[in-house]
């Protein structure tokens, strides 16, 4: 038996995942982490409270500056860092705000990735290289106001007319709509659904703030409406046909909430935690209490299973590459958990769990959200069920 003493316990790291990283990966984490605590932390809740986020665009340009946007996508002068690298920033994003990662992950992982996936050489110069640095703002025009979990059936319809083509339609709940340059949008046509880079400046293309959302408070989420916006016969993304274009870009959206939700689960158990260890009941710490500390060792566990399940995604997804279904896997259970531990957090703290003096109430809200977006926990659960036993449950039987 050695005789080196064994390491101390952390709270913090109670499996002690720092060793699982590379020094580089620890360097962006606490990197992002400090910008975000300086820049952005002490202002999130009252751009929550308020409903606004106070110049979005300068902090795109932020988050620019860091090398967030598209921060896992090589070429045009983008970052060209890892998977792990992007999870791990995600999970920094989404302690301070859901909507506040909500912003990097449209810009990177929907509206960049789909022009550096599927995007004509000349798409790709004109926007990737001021996308990359927050200077040209994108969004991602998929769901419908009537089709949300079943996009083949949305109505957007883009003909041909000569040699250009002509849109048609509304996309609803879209992320930096009315503040992006250039946004993403999916239509069918006569060969099947297609991806159009359309500048928002186009005549008849306008976007509308969406009022009254009681979550994603500090984003910016908009009303995409398409009235005869006329594009040229190269605003199509010319690589790809079909739902395979707009679900992959999903993917690989859904892969950085699975890092990214266990950023909000974070902030509210490091809160509940620390809570526990000051609040008095009773002549003593509530923290004392079995009930309570029962509460914290369940919030414990399930947090860091899923940054074992997030990092284990992010390590293949660098080395081999993932499939859906375990894209699917690591969004239904690191969101729904995400969820619970926001809300065992809130009861820790009681009335003050409701204040926005504290993260908690906050971030429940937000995940209220995140757990129906980009697949709702049904479509994630069909997904793994389909897979695994070879019957497809979507959709009405025929």
């Amino acid at each position: 038996m050695s005789s080196t003493a064994r390491p101390a316990f952390d709270r913090l790291d109670p499996l002690s995942l720092d060793d699982l990283l590379s020094a580089e990966e620890i360097a962006i984490r606490d990197t992002v982490r400090s910008v975000l605590a300086d820049r952005v932390q002490p202002q999130v809740a009252g751009w929550f409270e308020r409903g606004e986020v106070e110049k979005p665009r300068e902090l795109i340009r932020t988050f620019g500056e860091l090398g967030l946007l598209g921060m896992h996508l090589d070429g045009y002068g983008l970052p060209g860092l890892s998977s792990v690298d992007y999870g791990l920033a995600c999970v920094e994003l989404e302690a301070v705000d859901s909507g506040v990662r909500s912003m990097v992950s449209v810009q990177g992982s929907l509206a960049m990735f789909a022009i550096w996936r599927f995007g004509s050489e000349e798409q790709k110069q004109q926007w990737l290289p001021p996308m990359g640095t927050g200077e040209a703002v994108g969004c991602f025009g998929l769901t419908e106001p009537d089709h949300g979990s079943d996009p083949g059936s949305m109505r957007t319809r883009a003909r041909k007319d000569g040699g250009d083509w002509i849109l048609d339609g509304t996309k609803m709940w879209i992320t930096n709509g009315s503040i992006a340059d250039v946004a993403v949008v999916w239509a069918q046509t006569e060969e099947g659904i297609r991806g159009f880079v359309v500048p928002t400046d186009t005549p008849g293309f306008t976007a509308n703030t969406i009022k009254h959302k009681m979550s994603l408070r500090a984003s910016v989420t908009s009303e995409l409406v398409l009235e005869g916006v006329r594009l040229p016969a190269d605003a199509a993304l010319p690589d790809v046909t079909g739902l395979k274009g707009p679900l992959s870009c999903l993917t690989e959206a859904r892969y950085g909430i699975v890092w990214g939700a266990l950023g909000a689960a974070r902030s509210s158990y490091e809160t509940a935690l620390e809570y526990s260890r000051t609040r008095q009941q009773f002549g003593r710490p509530i923290g004392g209490f079995q009930l309570t500390q029962a509460k914290l060792a369940d919030m414990c566990l399930e947090l860091h299973k899923g940054l074992l399940l997030a990092l284990h995604l992010g390590r293949r997804k660098d080395s081999v590459g993932l499939t859906p279904e375990q894209v699917s896997f690591g969004k239904l259970n690191n969101v729904r958990e995400a969820l619970d531990i926001c809300r065992t957090a809130r009861t820790i703290l009681g009335a003050n769990g409701i204040s926005l003096e504290y993260p908690v109430i906050r971030h429940m809200n937000n995940l209220e959200s995140v757990l129906t977006y980009e697949g709702t926990v049904e479509m994630h659960a069909l997904v793994l069920g389909q897979a695994l036993t070879g019957e497809n449950a979507f959709g009405a039987q025929r």
